[in-house]
């Protein structure tokens, strides 16, 4: 009998009243890669976080292999064989990767000493295994938002559980350690392990899924094989509406150089990096993971410690500070919103006005009518929803979140955009919605500086294309004759 490894039938959540799951039904099967697939807030976090024993359904059935069970909490969870690799990281910074991997259930001697020298062997052997590039003795403050997430994976598959839940795993790797993941999912299907997985990269989907399931607005729309549905068709199940085109593009570059920077060189890793971008243009910076794209948007920000040298609009200004960059025209929108893009524990209102502080109060107090102000017209041009701008951004879906980060840069009147990885787990209508704004501004003159790994979206946005590779441009393509193969080649 082909019992599924999990099954949830007609789950129910609320919070204060409002519906987050309505009755909705999955099942995982053995040896498959089901996709759970939804825009933010369609209630897939609920919907896992119910499966983790993080917070308790209101009504439904859950099954772990035919069995009823009913998580208290996540100890339970793992125990039963379940576990997860999250979007949002927490790591402990000043342990060891090994540490944070067997952090609660690090192996101990006989006098209860804990072993590292075993401890640092299996994480060890564990990394290997995936093909991560990783010392288990590195301390987890030293490494990139890309090798946090791979010992984020290491730690989830290190509890050999036979359903492992997969939460936008993707959403900081590039090309290459996307493949080593994928090459352990196989590996994980071929020993019999169900993955959930949930990403809103279609293209991902489409390549590493046997099965999927929709749902929308806490709602179960539709599961099948994912054989028989094309990126489409899918589009369209998670909107809820045909998406005419999936990237939004109207702006044309003109003939003015706004940015121009020559022969940067910062450290070990950037090296004699020379770019122009010019008004009406989105430049998109392409490359793999550490190729040193955050690093150029950095210096050009003022962010490095040496400051950097560049010419905006012809005239040579040095920046040594982000009020510089600020001062001068420029904002930057980070890739890791929650960590530099957000100040999680406030809320909408103070997330907004945080760039443009000088400009709505004194030294004394904010100017609360201005502050007010300001927020309601970024809440209004970027769709933000929200029930108050006095709700913590922590509250609001990822898609919310970066129209917040993108708001707060906005409300600074800028001239040049620097966007890091913009759409970074985000759904496709946000995606959408962003890429509308990016070309908006482009129209009305503006220059968009973007940086992205993913190649579809290079593609589709880019005018101008500078593939980075090892602190270097190590070729340069206009938007009429790039290819996949092409941008592929030149960043590895």
């Amino acid at each position: 009998m082909n019992v599924p490894l999990l099954e949830a039938q007609g789950l129910k959540k609320s919070f204060g009243g409002v519906a987050a799951l309505k009755g909705v039904d999955f099942r995982l099967m053995a040896g498959s890669v089901h996709a759970l697939c939804g825009g933010n807030g369609a209630g897939k976090s609920t919907f896992l976080s119910i499966i983790m024993g993080i917070i308790s359904r209101d009504a439904g059935l859950l099954k772990c292999k035919g069995e009823l069970v009913d998580f208290q909490n996540p100890a339970q969870a793992l125990q039963a064989g379940i576990s997860i690799i999250e979007q949002e990281l927490s790591p402990v910074p000043a342990m060891s990767v090994a540490e944070n991997m067997f952090l609660g259930r690090e192996p101990v001697n006989r006098w209860g000493v804990v072993s590292f020298k075993e401890m640092n062997a299996a994480a060890q052997k564990i990394l290997d295994d995936l093909g991560f590039p990783l010392s288990a003795k590195q301390v987890m403050m030293n490494l990139t938002v890309a090798q946090l997430q791979l010992v984020e994976i290491a730690k989830a598959l290190s509890y050999d559980s036979d359903i492992i839940i997969m939460d936008e795993p993707t959403s900081a790797l590039g090309e290459k350690e996307v493949e080593q993941l994928f090459a352990a999912i196989a590996v994980l299907k071929s020993r019999g392990k169900g993955v959930i997985y949930v990403s809103h990269r279609l293209g991902e989907i489409m390549d590493i899924s046997d099965h999927y399931t929709i749902f929308r607005d806490g709602q179960y729309i539709e599961t099948g094989d994912i054989e028989d549905v094309d990126r489409n068709k899918l589009i369209e199940l998670i909107v809820g509406r045909p998406l005419e085109e999936e990237f939004v593009k109207q702006n044309k570059p003109k003939d003015k150089i706004v940015l121009e920077l020559e022969k940067l060189t910062n450290g070990e890793l950037i090296q004699d990096v020379s770019l122009k971008a010019h008004e009406g243009e989105i430049l998109v910076l392409y490359g793999l993971m550490g190729a040193g794209r955050t690093e150029i948007f950095e210096n050009i920000f003022g962010l490095s410690g040496k400051g950097c040298t560049l010419k905006i609009n012809g005239e040579q200004v040095h920046i040594k500070s982000a009020q510089d960059a600020i001062d001068n025209g420029l904002a930057f929108v980070t890739k890791d919103r929650k960590g530099s893009g957000l100040v999680m524990s406030e809320d909408v209102r103070a997330n907004i006005c945080l760039a443009d502080l000088k400009n709505l109060g004194n030294a004394v107090k904010m100017n609360g009518k201005k502050e007010t102000s300001a927020a309601k017209r970024m809440i209004d041009l970027f769709s933000i929803k929200t029930a108050s701008d006095k709700l913590k951004v922590s509250g609001l879906s990822g898609g919310n979140q970066q129209k917040v980060v993108l708001g707060k840069w906005f409300l600074t009147n800028p001239d040049i955009l620097l966007l890091d990885e913009p759409t970074r787990g985000v759904d496709v209508g946000a995606k959408r919605e962003i890429y509308r704004v990016m070309s908006e501004f482009a129209e009305n003159g503006g220059t968009v500086i973007m940086s992205s790994s993913e190649i579809d979206e290079v593609l589709g946005m880019a005018d101008q294309i500078l593939v980075v590779r090892d602190g270097l441009i190590s070729g340069e393509i206009s938007r009429a004759d790039a290819t996949p193969q092409q941008l592929m080649h030149l960043s590895v």
